[in-house]
């Protein structure tokens, strides 16, 4: 299965006036360029999933439904720490369905907004809270705000100002 997938930074929180959140999260149990594999829980559900290289804004991904209390003894004992935690919320706009992501914890302040699609070139409407495109800027993949996270950002780049 190919998961085509946009995000970017979200500009205000005006998307919030139709959305209805769940919290997500999710670990890491291998992270290689090649390949990665994450345990995530959300509505009483665990799931087990295995993504390839990312060419583009294509990839690979295969996901399987595990019993979730497998899912949180992997998060627990098995997972890379921090485990991600976050609110995701589901909105339809203009015939896509945007996820977007409020991250908690050590990740406390970012906001994301996901469009899975079709293909690559595949036209979409803005909502008018989409702010600028980070596809391919890998701070913002989850896996890597396990070893950088957001909370980091702002000193690390007051250290490099420094410098």
């Amino acid at each position: 299965m190919k998961e085509v997938e946009k995000k970017f930074l979200v500009k205000d929180g005006s998307w919030r006036r139709e959305a209805r959140g769940s919290l997500y999260r999710q670990g890491y149990l291998c992270a290689l360029k090649e390949r990665v594999v994450r345990v995530r829980t959300f509505d009483g559900r665990g799931f087990l999933t295995i993504k390839g290289v990312t060419r583009g804004i294509t990839r690979v991904e295969y996901e399987y439904e595990i019993p979730v209390r497998e899912a949180n003894e992997m998060l627990e004992h098995l997972c890379k720490k921090p485990v991600v935690e976050k609110k995701r919320y589901r909105i339809e706009y203009e015939g896509h369905v945007w996820e977007v992501d409020e991250f908690l914890s050590e990740n406390q302040g970012l906001v994301l907004a996901e469009v899975e699609l079709e293909r690559e070139d595949e036209e979409i409407k803005f909502p008018p809270w989409v702010g600028e495109e980070v596809s391919g800027d890998p701070r913002y993949y989850n896996i890597n705000l396990v070893d950088n996270p957001y909370k980091n950002w702002n000193e690390s780049k007051t250290e490099k100002e420094r410098g």
